[in-house]
């Protein structure tokens, strides 16, 4: 029995029951009938949801029997007492003169067994279709126990039993139901009762109820006994359609709350130290508030398909006032950069309490977010990033780049996009919809690119499918094989005014595709589960499979060749002179004169070019099967007043040989180097011992940082308020320091970045060890 377990009297001579450990039960202002949580986060909030939730009542009358849920958030009234079909006539309880019951829902035994111990809030938190257990405990031996003891599960207002919103169980009498529910062998005062939910079972909140036989075909419900239990999907069950069969896998894509996402250059990947924080106080409730406002009717809150998809609209809030706004301008007034965030939890938590978009994302902010929402909810997930992604708007498979006359970049005429990376989702699900083989990782993007069934959403797209171009499959698939297959094109002018193709890069896009290993704090290349190696024979039958769904790729192309060039850039650091060399190599037995253009421009992530900083035009002559050098420097002077978030920078290289009139190109990008950020925490901490962390930054730079955002946070536990530095004078350091008072054992991460414009924005991690 808990230590704070309640005790209440009599309620109309009838016996009344409680879970031991839940919250008090209060009376609710809009409705004195139900209780409500008392938790912090786990509350009940009826003033938040409206109608808006619901359909319109006057589109429901003739429509349907009854009015349809579409929130979660508030149950039915309470009702003492209510009629049931028993079959057969029965006794009255015989219980009657019994003293008050208990129950004792055995939080942690349960969550331990069902792998939501990370969960902080004190609350039934379990999985589909595994047994959990409740202890009903009477003040006198029931060894005579003859009435049925009945359990109501309720989710929604208007809980039904046909759309499986509405579960009434009984201890003995023998239901056709999906659930089950049996008396555990007892002698004494309590009563043990397993519970099961079936495989598909509803994700949501549910109200529980329970009640005793009262005569005939009537249950008397006790108020004292509501409470809630909220289930997950189970990626540790077969029957699941979630179901995740490796336990190293399951402890990484559903347990683990501290990742990686991985930016910067295919060449020199780098990490962002990202919370999920899936299991931190509030997180939760506010993933169940969002499929409140996808409008996801409540029985439909068992398909994971159906969740995915209205989760990958509702993370954007591009047309459904979802959770973050997007900007890729580098201006943030009146928001966060989102080169500032290192977690989701901040995020999320902003758009539970303001009830409206946080501000600001860009792609890897949307992929954090929405993996914590997956992996909240039960549903494995990992982020992706994938290297030059390509944003393909006519669908024929081409990123076509528009040069002018005197071959520098036209970025007036060029209008796909060709992202430096991009970040996206995958989950894994059985697609019981698709051909068999085609379940598992799943492309899933929030991202708002382009629109999907009128949302701006992607997927789930299955990967195999992507990898064997079987993109007739929902959903999306076609974009996302565009992304990591698309051809880039180049065309200049012709004497005709028409555009000539010069050059085509086959190898380019969806270069490399990375997530984080499991485990371990450092890169997995999963390039070949999206596509096969360039040339090859499966790649060829690949493409010849998308074209016959429609995704045909439109010469003509020119011809190639016989001098390869490869680009070469010595380390590069923020306001320092680098160099970029050139390797020319001719494979044919002829002497050629080669004339070289080379543009630098400064380019934000997404490819869009923001300012030319350079241009230089040079000869070379490549002998008979030899390789020649061209370098070209870099002064810092050049760029650094015309640098923008992420501080990176692309060079166009453009060849013409003289003799065969043919062009090879080349593009390289380059990401500067920044400054430092460090970060120190106390070792060896227990539980209830104040740990210090300190932060520290120098500005090495020769020139003062201007708004910088400090942001820190402890990976599921806490995130402490952001600070801002107005200024951060030439090679001056700042220090902070915090302190947090663990409240539990914990095996985690601190994690701390800095921005300020036009820094690509510095992190650091310290893993810790709280002990009990």
């Amino acid at each position: 029995m808990c230590n704070n377990e309640q005790h209440f009297s009599l309620k109309n001579n009838h016996p009344v029951a409680v879970f031991a450990g839940a919250p008090e039960v209060i009376q609710d202002a809009d409705s004195p009938e139900v209780p409500s949580d008392n938790h912090s986060f786990l509350q009940q909030r009826p003033k938040m949801y409206s109608s808006q939730h619901n359909l319109n009542p006057l589109t429901e009358v003739g429509r349907y029997s009854r009015p349809v849920d579409h929130s979660n958030a508030q149950s039915p009234a309470f009702v003492e007492s209510e009629t049931i079909e028993f079959g057969e006539p029965g006794p009255r309880s015989n219980l009657h003169d019994r003293d008050p019951v208990t129950l004792d829902t055995n939080i942690k035994q349960n969550k331990r067994a069902h792998h939501t111990s990370g969960f902080t809030e004190d609350a039934l938190i379990v999985r589909r279709g595994q047994e959990f257990d409740i202890d009903i405990t009477f003040n006198k031996d029931m060894d005579d126990l003859e009435s049925s003891i009945f359990v109501k599960l309720e989710m929604g207002l208007n809980a039904n039993e046909f759309r499986g919103t509405k579960i009434i169980l009984s201890s003995t009498l023998g239901w056709e139901s999906d659930w089950s529910m049996w008396v555990k062998p007892f002698s004494g005062k309590t009563v043990p009762v397993g519970i099961t939910s079936p495989p598909n079972c509803l994700v949501g909140k549910f109200k529980l109820t329970i009640g005793l036989r009262s005569g005939y075909n009537h249950v008397k419900w006790n108020f004292s006994t509501i409470n809630y239990i909220y289930i997950l999907f189970n990626p540790w069950l077969k029957e699941d359609t979630v179901y995740m069969s490796s336990e190293d896998e399951r402890k990484e894509y559903v347990l683990n709350q501290a990742g990686q996402i991985y930016n910067g250059t295919a060449e020199n990947p780098s990490a962002i130290p990202w919370n999920f924080g899936q299991f931190q106080e509030g997180i939760l409730t506010t993933c169940l508030e969002m499929l409140d406002d996808s409008k996801i009717s409540t029985n439909n809150r068992g398909k994971a398909i159906v969740v995915v998809r209205m989760g990958s609209a509702l993370i954007n809030s591009q047309d459904d006032n979802g959770v973050v706004v997007g900007n890729w301008s580098g201006k943030y007034k009146g928001g966060t950069p989102p080169l500032s965030w290192i977690g989701s939890p901040d995020i999320l938590l902003q758009y539970h309490k303001k009830k409206h978009p946080v501000r600001y994302g860009q792609c890897w902010v949307y992929a954090g977010v929405f993996n914590t929402f997956l992996r909240c909810l039960g549903i494995p997930a990992r982020v992706i990033t994938n290297y030059r992604s390509a944003h393909d708007n006519d669908g024929n498979l081409k990123i076509d780049i528009i040069l002018t006359r005197n071959l520098q970049f036209n970025s007036s005429k060029t209008n796909d996009s060709l992202w430096n990376y991009h970040c996206w989702n995958e989950c894994y699900i059985e697609r019981n919809d698709l051909p068999v083989g085609l379940g598992g990782w799943q492309v899933v993007d929030a991202t708002p690119q382009e629109t999907s069934d009128g949302l701006y959403r992607c997927g789930p797209a299955s990967v195999e499918a992507i990898k064997h171009g079987l993109i007739c499959y929902p959903f999306d698939s076609r974009f996302v094989f565009a992304e990591v297959n698309s051809d880039i094109v180049f065309h200049v002018p012709g004497a005709n005014g028409r555009l000539e193709t010069i050059y085509v890069d086959t190898a380019s896009v969806g270069w490399k595709v990375l997530t984080k290993q499991i485990g371990r704090r450092a890169p997995a290349d999963i390039t070949n589960t999206y596509k096969f190696i360039e040339g090859t024979v499966e790649s060829d039958m690949t493409v010849k499979n998308a074209e016959q769904y429609g995704s045909k790729r439109s010469g003509p192309y020119a011809p190639l060749t016989d001098i390869k060039m490869r680009v070469e850039v010595s380390p590069a650091r923020l306001h320092e002179g680098f160099e970029v060399t050139l390797h020319l190599t001719n494979e044919s037995r002829y002497t050629y004169i080669v004339d070289i253009y080379i543009s630098g421009n400064v380019v934000y992530y997404t490819g869009v070019h923001s300012a030319q900083f350079m241009f230089q035009n040079l000869e070379g002559t490549v002998p008979a099967y030899k390789t020649e050098k061209v370098t070209v420097q870099v002064q810092p002077h050049e760029y650094k007043k015309k640098l923008v978030d992420q501080a990176m920078l692309q060079f166009i290289i453009v060849g013409n040989v003289r003799e065969t009139k043919r062009a090879l190109i080349a593009t390289k990008l380059v990401k500067l180097e920044g400054p430092k950020l460090t970060i120190r925490v106390t070792k060896n901490q227990y539980v209830g011992q104040m740990m210090t962390i300190q932060v520290e930054f120098t500005n090495n730079l020769n020139e003062p940082l201007e708004d910088a955002y400090l942001h820190l946070e402890i990976s599921g536990a806490w995130a402490f308020l952001p600070k801002i530095y107005s200024e951060i004078a030439p090679y001056a350091t700042v220090t902070r320091v915090e302190t947090y008072t663990p409240k539990t054992a914990m095996e985690t991460s601190v994690f701390a970045s800095l921005y300020a414009s036009p820094l690509q924005s510095v992190y650091a991690e310290e893993d810790i060890l709280v002990w009990e």
